[in-house]
């Protein structure tokens, strides 16, 4: 049997875990009022918790990293101590007496997470054949598309049904029995198997901060546009309130399956995969900002940034595993360059609607991203089939 045709088990045991590190992110989308009510504080404020856990992603990640490495611990004890840790600030998250409390925690979760995260993609790598990263790391981050699609409608249904509180505790559980699988079933490593200095020399590597500027820039567009989707779809498109939530649904299927596509290909056509999915996210955007009131066209151009943006994430991972070593401090330096390039389309999309240019602004902002990323991978493009046409010569 190929080694195609199966990867270990506990692959998928990787996608759980980040799934369940991405759905505590979100979940506070689907209990804002709860939250705002429990604390007396503004929806705004509520939203910063979000925020709050992004910012622990992108500042904090790495230098919890460095300082693993610098200590010499082994890949599976940093992943199990960070789960850890994770899981004693979602209980103190779920246990809040305060909103400076639950902000408090949510950083120290972002934290761990974005390192958690990293590191969740070099064990991944180092478990499967390089010529099967693409394809693993793609089930690894199906955890990803799957917390949108099942993840947070379900911590929502909890919270209208037991409590944001109760549904808090959901996710701690779920992140313990991961911590426990992880413990049990992920291979041991003898002192971690990266040393500080070789990952702080890769840094020095161009071809990888290529890569993590078109990775932020892919991210950036997808949720300079997707932040916004729910006003535009309503107040534009004419869709039913009611029918936003089986339409975000429909859009995070089109995440998995353009995840899974993008895998099968990450590793053998990683830059071709990139540029024809920039392509698409271009035009899908430039489409949905001029469908105007073509009601099938504006929900086929919303799907169809589904099938990309996000769902490239497989080929902008098996990039950076090319580009450099695959270890902690590389694969949580990009997770932190994305959290950035979502940080930057948020900004982006809410500056151009407060600027008066209407609710299809971020659309615009998103495509320009998606140009800027199309211009990034460019020169990498052109020089990777040159060296292939001349291989053949």
């Amino acid at each position: 049997m190929t080694s195609r045709s199966k990867l270990p088990v506990t692959v998928y045991l990787l996608g759980a875990t980040i799934f369940s590190l991405v759905t505590a992110e979100f979940m506070v989308a689907g209990m804002m009022p709860a939250l705002a009510e429990a604390f007396s504080v503004s929806l705004a404020e509520v939203g910063n918790l979000i925020a709050f856990y992004a910012l622990g992603m992108a500042l904090g990640g790495p230098p919890v990293t460095v300082l693993l490495l610098a200590r010499g611990i082994s890949n599976k004890r940093a992943l199990v101590g960070l789960l850890t840790l994770y899981i004693a600030a979602g209980a103190l998250a779920a246990a809040a007496p305060s909103y400076p409390v639950l902000a408090l925690a949510r950083i120290v979760m972002g934290v761990a997470s974005a390192a958690c995260i990293g590191l969740c993609m070099t064990v991944c790598a180092a478990m499967v054949a390089r010529e099967a990263r693409g394809r693993a790391v793609s089930v690894v981050l199906a955890g990803l598309m799957l917390s949108p699609v099942a993840g947070v409608p379900m911590t929502a249904w909890i919270e209208h049904h037991y409590g944001w509180r109760a549904s808090s505790w959901a996710v701690v559980a779920l992140a313990l029995i991961c911590t426990a699988f992880a413990a049990l079933r992920l291979p041991a490593g003898d002192g971690n198997e990266t040393s500080l200095k070789r990952q702080w020399a890769t840094l020095g590597n161009r071809s990888l901060w290529a890569a993590y500027l078109t990775s932020g820039l892919i991210i950036g567009a997808t949720f300079a546009a997707f932040s916004y989707c729910t006003p535009i779809l309503i107040d534009e498109v004419g869709v039913a309130p009611g029918m936003v939530a089986p339409l975000l649904a429909l859009y995070g299927v089109a995440n998995l399956l353009g995840n899974m596509v993008v895998g099968r290909y990450a590793d053998s056509h990683t830059l071709t995969a990139v540029t024809w999915g920039l392509v698409m996210l271009m035009l899908a955007l430039i489409g949905f900002a001029l469908a105007g009131e073509q009601f099938w066209l504006n929900i086929a151009c919303f799907i169809a940034i589904g099938l990309t943006g996000v769902a490239l994430n497989p080929a902008m991972v098996a990039r950076v595993m090319k580009a450099a070593e695959s270890g902690p401090l590389v694969n949580t330096l990009h997770t932190s360059v994305i959290t950035a390039g979502l940080a930057l389309g948020s900004w982006g999309g809410g500056a151009a609607i407060e600027a008066g240019y209407g609710l299809r602004a971020p659309l615009w902002v998103g495509a320009g991203l998606a140009l800027l990323g199309l211009l990034s991978v460019l020169r990498p493009l052109a020089s990777s089939r040159t060296q292939s046409t001349c291989a053949q010569v």
